[in-house]
């Protein structure tokens, strides 16, 4: 009796895609997508809080930003519109469900 195993019939595919790229180029790619995305979530914090916290400072783009509302509210808002759609989306599967 053979001690190896016997070849498969098939190979099953793998789920993690291959790069062209080498790895270190893939390491400065995922470096550079957190650094943005920190960025982004500090001018963020910065437009819809920290502003209005803070007296006007004679710049006038973060004078801009402190005077301008619409984030303040768009982001505490986006939760119950989220809710409401999510909802939406079960109703609608429902009905035609059992239509």
């Amino acid at each position: 009796m053979d001690a190896r195993p016997s070849p498969a019939l098939f190979r099953l595919p793998s789920l993690a895609p291959r790069s062209a790229a080498p790895p270190r180029v893939l390491l400065w790619w995922g470096i550079a997508l957190i650094v943005a995305g920190v960025v982004g979530f500090c001018v963020i914090l910065y437009a819809t809080l920290l502003s209005k916290l803070l007296p006007p400072s004679g710049v006038p783009i973060l004078d801009a930003i402190r005077s301008d509302w619409y984030y303040s509210f768009v982001v505490p808002l986006t939760g119950p519109v989220i809710l409401v759609a999510v909802y939406c989306h079960w109703l609608s599967m429902k009905l035609f469900k059992h239509a």
